[in-house]
């Protein structure tokens, strides 16, 4: 069988935790456990969203003002 596995930056970083890369794997090695117990048996796909990632940059984009900001979406 097939399994999607959807992990939101929410499942990376908890909710009260401190935005620090640190807990982020520490929370993924929790979470890669899980999922490669589901592997053994199943085939696994993994997906990613990055909410309070890219929210971490947009406030460090905004501090940091020597440069033009850079774009977290690439429009063409």
């Amino acid at each position: 069988m097939r399994i999607v596995i959807a992990l939101g930056g929410n499942a990376l970083l908890k909710r009260g935790q401190p935005l620090d890369v640190e807990i982020e794997r520490q929370n993924v090695r929790v979470a890669a456990t899980a999922i490669a117990q589901i592997a053994r048996e199943h085939q696994v796909v993994v997906t990613h969203g990055n909410g309070p990632q890219v929210g971490l940059l947009a406030l460090q984009a905004e501090a940091y003002k020597q440069v033009r900001p850079y774009p977290l979406i690439a429009i063409y």
